[in-house]
């Protein structure tokens, strides 16, 4: 949950604006009951609270009074009993907004989560874990939401106006029954986690190689077979752009290039005849897995990836320790590459072997 952290750095101020009702066993009339006690009144105004914390209790359904709360920004509904949120809940200048684990339906949400002839302030929204059937379609008009989870429910396909949401940075589908993804998907440029395990998937569209800002691709537990060729290629896609600057290698010390020496060279060293340290060093030696090599590596090392067939039907990426890049040299064509493909070549050997 994105917290809400107000212009204010006293201590005392912000837990003024704040009301904690979480894991208190509460029900509906409890609830109703303390907000309007005078113990809670004397010491907090209602219309001051900036952020309600209302999880785990036993809620069916959410206190009237709260339309009262004229500058609450965080709301937490999560793990509760709720059947459904009124439509005051669009009415109020929410940031946050979870109201993951209830027993929530797509009837049972706010046909608008946004006040009349006003853009709206969420930025995250948390549905995960309800009874959804479908795409929430209201969802779609809040231009400036950032986080989406939709997962943990029954929901059957994303909307194709996912596109309109812009800002959109993080959507999590997970856990629902999904069996495709629409190509509208490919046009969320600010997008940077994909969520999409535990479904009945097949396919992916090709759209999802446009997303040039995407740092997580979560595919896990579903039904492809295979992935477009335009996600895998490494002209442009993002995650492989990224997975290779990532693996950059620094240079080996020069403590290092002589053990590699003492090592290759079988040269026969004794007790005594240097630093205990030194001695302990050369032992941890580490052999390259290039067959075809017979070189050793200490802290300095090649990431190597390269997928392996597996029982004929998939890809499986097996990382691997080399000593040297030459290691992977061997399969460079006979004629070299021009330099505008040398970077792609280079991508392709680590990444493809």
């Amino acid at each position: 949950m994105e917290v809400y952290t107000s212009d204010s750095s006293d201590t005392d101020s912000r837990e003024q604006k704040t009301l904690d009702y979480g894991r208190m066993n509460l029900i509906d009339i409890n609830l109703e009951d303390d907000l309007h006690s005078d113990a809670k009144i004397s010491i907090k105004s209602i219309k001051d609270i900036e952020i309600l914390l209302l999880n785990h209790n036993r809620l069916t359904r959410l206190p009237r009074t709260l339309r009262n709360f004229l500058s609450l920004r965080v709301l937490d509904l999560s793990s509760n009993c709720l059947r459904e949120l009124p439509e005051i809940i669009g009415q109020l200048p929410l940031i946050t907004l979870v109201a993951k684990n209830n027993q929530l339906t797509n009837e049972s949400l706010p046909k608008s989560f946004i006040i009349k002839n006003q853009n709206s302030s969420l930025k995250e929204l948390n549905l995960s874990g309800n009874m959804l059937t479908h795409f929430p379609e209201q969802v779609t008009e809040l231009k400036n939401l950032r986080y989406l989870y939709v997962g943990g429910n029954q929901i059957s396909s994303i909307s194709k106006d996912i596109w309109r949401m812009q800002s959109l940075q993080v959507l999590s589908v997970g856990g629902n029954l999904l069996t495709d993804v629409p190509d509208s998907v490919g046009l969320l440029s600010q997008l940077q986690a994909l969520v999409l395990c535990d479904n009945l998937i097949e396919n992916l569209p090709t759209s999802i190689a446009r997303l040039k800002n995407l740092k997580s691709l979560l595919l896990h537990k579903n039904r492809l077979k295979h992935l477009p060729k335009d996600i895998l290629s490494l002209r442009d896609n993002p995650l492989v752009v990224r997975f290779v600057q990532d693996m950059s290698l620094n240079p080996p010390t020069l403590m290092e290039l002589a053990a590699r020496i003492v090592k290759t060279a079988g040269v026969s060293v004794e007790p005594g005849d240097l630093p205990q340290t030194i001695l302990d060093y050369l032992s941890c030696a580490n052999c390259c897995v290039n067959p075809q090599c017979k070189g050793v590596f200490f802290d300095n090392r090649v990431e190597h990836i390269k997928f392996v067939d597996f029982c004929g039907k998939y890809r499986v990426p097996l990382l691997q320790y080399l000593c040297s890049s030459k290691c992977i040299e061997h399969e460079m064509p006979t004629r070299p590459p021009t330099n505008g493909a040398t970077r792609g070549y280079m991508m392709r050997k680590v990444l493809l072997g």
